[in-house]
């Protein structure tokens, strides 16, 4: 079994960490604009995404911190669909927040799903493990699409 590179496992915690609490910095007053929302059904209690995310975002940093440590060739492409799937995600509550543009949203999380998808499929072909740790974000993300939706038809 491999020794832990402790040191880089932190690091890929901390910036998913980040781009999560960059993304809610620059996204304004989220409670409040949650709160302020007509909701579809199923709709979770604000206080819950403060636990879901940052649940999530360890448990991708954990799945990437596998694939760093493999010798797949596949490794590199997988690591740069994390990156960018990272990105979307740090950009889609600021537009979905910050400058309530639930529409453009709706666009920006679609093309999320299909690279947190794309990621975890890239991951289970280098790590199976690496995929497992991504599946509860891939299913928070496409329960996020539902909401962003369902959100921007009830509050046009």
């Amino acid at each position: 079994m491999k020794k832990i590179n402790w040191f880089q496992l932190l690091l890929l915690i901390l910036g998913a960490q980040t781009a999560g609490a960059l993304g809610r910095l620059f996204s304004g007053n989220i409670g409040e604009t949650y709160a302020s929302f007509i909701k579809p059904p199923l709709s979770p209690p604000g206080w819950m995404f403060g636990i879901v995310w940052p649940l999530l975002y360890l448990l991708m940093a954990i799945a990437a911190y596998l694939i760093h440590q493999s010798p797949s060739p596949l490794r590199g492409k997988a690591i740069a669909f994390y990156w960018v799937q990272l990105a979307v995600n740090f950009i889609w509550p600021i537009v979905f927040f910050g400058s309530e543009r639930y529409w453009v949203s709706v666009a920006i999380i679609l093309v999320l799903d299909m690279l947190v998808f794309s990621t975890t499929i890239l991951f289970c072909k280098i790590k199976k493990p690496a995929a497992w740790l991504m599946l509860p974000y891939l299913l928070w993300i496409l329960f996020a699409t539902y909401l962003n939706i369902a959100i921007a038809l009830l509050n046009q």
